[in-house]
């Protein structure tokens, strides 16, 4: 029994280690196959992250600027234009410009130091110039740095909105060398002290959290770095679970490992949210200056460096204009940490911490609501470029609107619309202004309310023109300098017109008066109906319709008498075309709303070039725009040109059937408008193209005070003088005459004023 007991005891002690050397023969394997599958695992997230990284990092939205402010001598801008320019592009106003951004104004210059800027021509640099006026606009462009004077001078476009992508997320790419320093010595000292010393996770930061955490019975302090939290807003849900937090330290190692420190800030800075601006998020330290100051990131005083990243903790609670004492706060302990860490000295902490935060207005937005003429821009582009254009990241689309034509127009909306609509209830309106010498539409206005989304009555009305037609009537007459002239009498008497179906038409003015026979430039600018029947007779209904064709008139036009009254249905941006092409010196250019659209590598799209001819003789078209002239000054429109006395301006009035219909469209030496004013059930206002639209453009004017027509005189045209009974050219010297513009190649006045000549003057040969 002794030697099997010994037996048996023998066999349990080989047991022990056997036992032993499966269990590590085991583990071993487990651990093989477990780091084999954390490095497969390893491969499959390196590869997501090699793909977002080196590939496009976030779809940027599509920016939509504004037209970029030309200044250059004889540019028709004035002072005061310029000044609420810079004002509206966030310069400041100092004593003496030391930096960018900044300018100082006398009553007849302005000194600019411009900011740096994209244009669609290439890159414009930082510079200082001198801008003086005189009383047609800028009268000179000089350079500081040598006093050369500029043949153009370019500020830089507003951005007006930017075209998001589904996901809601909006943001300003900012490049790491554009990041103002300050900002990222705060964000390391505040985030991530020990950023540049590990490798994308710091397990002491980690440890030392834990312990905090645990012992305050809540989280009230976060371990992560920045990488981390990097790889969490690229990559992962905010969902907090061990697996997570497991997958963004792998993924902070493997982002550390693979790209520098500043490629990681960068991706960083861009990618934090910032604070939500109505359904979208603020992404990125660029987008974020734009949105709580409305200023560059370049621009931005420490103060408001230091916010920008006291808030990132929490944009929602610490909001400036919600619980501005609680972000004061928070952007003071910013401050202070850089003072204690030799960031900053004393004294300008000081400064920063007894400054205001310095936040735009809460009622500014840094996008604008522009529906009318965005739905114009979004077309235009399908058109152009395709539906594919606006879903590319990068994009940048260089629109034609003046954002200060755009304010006054949709002032001047609200305030005349509140005062007629006690005249005549739920009355609409539609409005397009363009920029007279680029072709280009400054501001729309589609509806009462303008930021309203949804019908677009600039545009999409087709309405009767009434009176606005006669410009054209008569262009088509004067063009014909042997039978018409500004003098020349047109009968004014009782008509009756019967069509081919035997239907009878009696066009009456509106006073329902007859007076025999008037000038054709009294016709004109107290808008009679019959005398211009009788003139648009005389020359060819066929013709006043290639007229308006050529003009830019893109829909069809019914060649019937009717038609030279206005029986013609449009738009108000039908109307702006063609009476740009007469405030243009009768050059036809289809209007556009797009001047330029470049790719993510800021590389010019091709666009094919605006159509461009000739309609109306620029001789004729001045003899136009004297009577135009001649209506604001005494005709249908003189209320307007009362208001703006010393001011040359041209304008019709017109007014449909029955007051359903009330039109405005007029030009000074800047900008053409033109307005309707109507009840969209085609019913009856009341009112009449003076009282209606006319009222629209004169808000307008007191929003954006107008700039005199120049009136240059035009080869070809000459001043003559006409009998004012007879209406035939006459010597200066003569007696019951009138002196007008003419067309010098048919003014042919008679000798001696017409009179029979006496003996003597037979005899000495006179």
């Amino acid at each position: 029994m002794t030697k099997k007991t010994k037996k048996s005891s023998v066999t349990t002690k080989k047991t022990g280690p056997s036992w032993w050397r499966k269990l590590w023969s085991l583990t071993w394997k487990l651990s093989i196959v477990g780091i084999a599958v954390v490095s497969f695992y390893a491969i499959y997230l390196d590869q997501i992250i090699a793909q977002k990284f080196e590939g496009q990092k976030w779809h940027l939205p599509a920016q939509v600027f504004s037209r970029s402010m030309a200044l250059y001598p004889g540019a028709a801008i004035s002072h005061p234009q310029l000044m609420a320019e810079l004002k509206l592009l966030g310069y400041r106003k100092v004593a003496n410009p030391r930096q960018v951004g900044e300018f100082s104004a006398s009553s007849t210059r302005i000194e600019l130091w411009r900011r740096p800027f994209l244009h669609p021509e290439g890159n414009q640099v930082a510079q200082k110039v001198m801008i003086s006026f005189d009383s047609q606009g800028v009268s000179s462009v000089k350079r500081m740095s040598d006093k050369r004077e500029l043949a153009v001078f370019h500020l830089e476009p507003v951005l007006l909105d930017r075209i998001i992508a589904g996901d809601g997320e909006d943001r300003l790419f900012v490049r790491a060398p554009e990041m103002p320093s300050m900002i990222i010595d705060a964000l390391i000292l505040v985030e991530d002290r020990s950023f540049y010393d590990h490798f994308g996770v710091n397990p002491l930061a980690i440890a030392r959290a834990a312990v905090v955490n645990i012992t305050a019975g809540r989280t009230v302090q976060g371990g992560s770095t920045l990488t981390q939290q990097l790889a969490k807003n690229f990559f992962l849900s905010s969902e907090r679970s061990i697996v997570r937090k497991v997958r963004e330290a792998l993924m902070a190692l493997i982002i550390d490992f693979r790209y520098s420190k500043d490629e990681i800030l960068e991706a960083y800075l861009n990618e934090v949210y910032m604070g939500q601006d109505k359904a979208r998020g603020v992404h990125g330290m660029g987008l974020a200056s734009q949105f709580y100051f409305g200023r560059p990131i370049a621009e931005l005083t420490v103060s408001q460096q230091a916010f920008l990243v006291a808030v990132i903790k929490g944009p929602s609670y610490y909001n400036p204009w919600r619980y501005a004492e609680r972000a004061q706060e928070r952007r003071d302990l910013v401050l202070r940490l850089l003072m204690e860490n030799d960031k900053l000295t004393v004294a300008q902490y000081k400064a920063a911490v007894e400054s205001p935060i310095g936040l735009r207005s809460a009622t500014k937005s840094v996008h604008q609501k522009l529906p009318a003429f965005f739905a114009v821009v979004k077309q235009e582009l399908r058109d152009r470029y395709g539906d594919s254009l606006l879903k590319q990241s990068g994009v940048k689309v260089y629109t034609t609107l003046d954002p200060m034509a755009q304010e006054a127009a949709e002032k001047a909306v609200l305030s005349t619309m509140a005062s007629l609509d006690k005249r005549a209830k739920n009355i609409q309106v539609g409005m397009v202004v363009t920029d007279k010498y680029t072709g280009g539409i400054a501001a729309m206005v589609g509806d009462k309310q303008p930021s309203y989304e949804g019908f677009n009555r600039a545009v999409e009305i087709r309405r009767p023109i009434g009176s606005l037609i006669k410009p054209f009537v008569y262009a088509s007459a004067l063009r014909q300098a042997d039978k018409f002239t500004l003098a020349t009498p047109i009968e004014d008497k009782p008509i009756t017109l019967q069509n081919e179906q035997g239907k009878t038409w009696s066009p009456k003015n509106v006073d329902k008066k007859f007076s025999g026979q008037v000038p054709l430039l009294s016709a004109f600018k107290d808008s009679m109906n019959v005398p211009t029947v009788n003139v648009g007779l005389a020359v060819g209904v066929d013709k006043v319709a290639a007229t308006l064709k050529s003009s830019g008139w893109d829909d069809d036009i019914s060649p019937y008498p009717s038609m030279l009254l206005g029986a013609v249905n449009g738009s108000p941006l039908m109307v702006a075309q063609v009476y740009q092409t007469l405030a243009d010196e009768g050059r036809y250019r289809k209007l556009s709303s797009i001047t330029a659209v470049l790719d993510s590598q800021n590389q010019a799209l091709d666009v094919s070039r605006v159509p461009s001819s000739m309609a109306i003789d620029p001789a004729t078209d001045y003899l136009v725009q004297y009577a135009m002239n001649q209506v604001v000054r005494s005709g249908t429109a003189k209320r307007l040109g009362a208001a703006f006395p010393g001011v040359r301006l041209a304008g019709k009035t017109g007014t449909s059937n029955d007051s359903r219909d009330s039109w405005f469209a007029g030009f000074d030496e800047r900008n053409v408008a033109a307005i309707w004013v109507g009840q969209d059930d085609n019913s009856k206002t009341g009112l009449y193209g003076s009282s209606g639209a006319m009222a629209v453009y004169q808000a307008f004017l007191n929003e954006r005070p107008p700039l005199s027509l120049r009136m240059m005189p035009v080869n070809g045209v000459i001043n003559g003088y006409f009998d004012r009974t007879t209406g035939a050219a006459k010597q200066g010297n003569c007696d019951n005459i009138v002196g007008l513009p003419a067309l010098e190649s048919s003014f042919h006045p008679v000798a001696n004023c017409g009179e029979s000549l006496s003996w003597w003057q037979k005899l000495v040969g006179q």
